[in-house]
């Protein structure tokens, strides 16, 4: 056993995709509905960026996680399949990427039943991973999560390697993978002066030496390297190349396991 991890394992590296196509920009604004330019950049996610993110992981020999809205899920039901056939998971991420901070008890139940049954439906598997819209919890959700029989939750920013977390009466113990924006395309990347969002727009080349330094820094203490990515963001032709490098650099270390991000939390919770 290497630290926290089992056999000879240094450092785990999820690489992981919210499919949030047009969902996100829906709910954020009703309006957003009678702006096509900034929808068509969202379809662009489901539509053409991730069938070619799929064939990257596959010549790559590695399997994610996406977490995909029910919204997205219901418009693109063959994508869904074909995440799911090339044995990548499929986890819960709210139905029109609700953050669960902004609903009632009540309203956030309900959003999780349909996420539930939609993907569950087109998968044939109940999702037992979660991912909150906005990365915002509220203080029911880990009691909810809970009550559904969720196996873990990957919204919270607390510590660079998984934890325990706990909701329900009875209370019932979940893994958390812990994210943090500085490993999220979306900060970098996000322009959309129609919806008030004037990004950066920063040079691939930057944000691979951002991540990378992460990432050694992650490899140093024999941590998680979770990567969080929209497929509307990170999968621009030349952004794509650029993570296909990244995953080039960090194969290039010993011992560094990537992982699904369900697998990760059976380990943790049999570790």
């Amino acid at each position: 056993m290497s630290g926290i991890w089992p056999d000879d394992i240094q450092c785990v590296a999820l690489i992981t995709f919210d499919v949030d196509g047009v969902s996100s920009w829906l709910r954020r604004n009703a309006d957003f509905a009678n702006y096509p330019s900034l929808l068509s950049m969202a379809e662009y996610g489901p539509s053409v960026a991730t069938p070619r993110i799929l064939d990257m992981l596959d010549a790559q020999g590695i399997k994610a996680s996406f977490y995909i809205p029910g919204q997205v899920a219901e418009t693109h039901p063959e994508l869904v399949r074909d995440i799911a056939d090339r044995q990548h998971e499929v986890a819960h991420h709210g139905y029109l990427h609700e953050p669960p901070a902004t609903m009632t008890p009540t309203e956030e139940e309900e959003v999780l039943i349909r996420g539930i049954s939609i993907l569950g439906e087109l998968t044939g598997e109940v999702p037992v991973g979660y991912r909150s819209p906005s990365w915002e919890l509220s203080p029911v959700s880990l009691d909810l999560l809970a009550k559904h029989n969720f196996t873990y939750d990957s919204s919270l920013m607390g510590d660079d390697a998984p934890y325990f977390v706990s909701g329900g009466d009875p209370p019932r113990q979940m893994v958390e993978l812990p994210i943090h924006w500085l490993l999220d395309d979306a900060p970098h990347f996000v322009y959309a002066p129609s919806a008030n969002r004037m990004g950066p727009m920063r040079n691939p080349d930057e944000v691979f030496d951002s991540w990378a330094a992460e990432f050694r820094g992650i490899y140093r203490y024999g941590r998680c390297f979770n990567l969080t990515m929209h497929p509307q963001y990170i999968g621009r032709p030349g952004r794509l190349l650029m993570l296909e490098r990244l995953i080039e650099y960090i194969k290039s270390f010993p011992n560094v396991k990537f992982m699904r991000a369900i697998d990760l939390a059976q380990m943790w919770e049999q570790n």
